[in-house]
């Protein structure tokens, strides 16, 4: 028996990185999971590589910037499985910049995919969560949202947004037996870090306490606890896991 025997799970931003890890440990713990990406070539072969170890994961194409595809990407999941029950909002995307250098449209992406994109899918997720009487939602946030970050504005600003979001998300639902958490990641192994040189990950890691980056895994299990019933009486939480970078 897994922790989501018969769960539907919706994983945006999940052909790499840490929505790759959560959309894993979910199906490995017995979920289906519609792992959805803006690229669905690179999100088929995730699938791909997942279903040989023989879980249960559907690639879907999700721009969750566009309104329709959100609301396509939901009724399609809740047309073939009958129901939605595990969202995790992980896409996003930086154009970092200094503020007074930013341009109003990396400004604007940045909002659209990271915090936009969230709104939209939670509110159209979340209708037939309310009809189940049952939803487990996280959305994926970040230790700057929590402290800042020179060069990051609108990066900054979306992931403050969106640990906002989650409380009023919380409030609003916690009634119809819907919790809504959010996880802060920390400095995390991912594609794009490791193209950093090895003095700028050593730099990286000398501020954090555990003196070591985290992987996408430590990120995907937090994620998996608040989508379980181990967190069933959690709601309107951050989870930072940074390895004590920001207390």
């Amino acid at each position: 028996m897994g922790r989501f025997d018969n769960r539907i799970a919706l994983v945006t931003g999940a052909a790499q990185g840490i929505g790759f890890a959560i959309t894993e440990l979910l199906a490995s713990e017995g979920a289906k999971v519609c792992g959805a990406d803006i690229n669905l070539d690179l999100m088929a072969a995730g699938a791909g590589i997942l279903k040989a170890k023989g879980l249960n994961v559907e690639p879907l194409q999700l721009n969750v910037a566009d309104r329709a595809s959100c609301e396509a990407a939901v009724q399609s999941v809740v047309e073939k499985e009958g129901r939605l029950d595990l969202l995790v909002n992980n896409a996003g995307i930086t154009r970092d910049g200094l503020l007074m250098r930013m341009k109003p449209e990396d400004w604007d992406a940045v909002i659209s995919v990271n915090l936009t994109g969230a709104f939209q899918l939670t509110q159209l997720a979340t209708k037939p969560m309310i009809g189940q009487r049952f939803g487990r939602i996280v959305n994926v946030a970040s230790v700057v949202g929590l402290m800042g970050n020179a060069g990051q504005a609108n990066y900054v600003a979306s992931k403050a947004g969106l640990i906002g979001f989650t409380k009023v998300v919380a409030r609003e639902l916690a009634t119809r037996n819907i919790t809504c958490n959010a996880v802060a990641p920390g400095f995390i192994i991912t594609a794009m870090t490791e193209k950093l040189t090895d003095q700028q990950k050593e730099q990286m890691a000398s501020i954090i306490p555990m003196k070591r980056m985290g992987t996408a895994q430590d990120i995907a299990r937090a994620a998996a606890f608040l989508l379980s019933e181990d967190a069933a009486y959690v709601t309107g939480q951050t989870l930072s896991v940074n390895g004590g970078m920001y207390m």
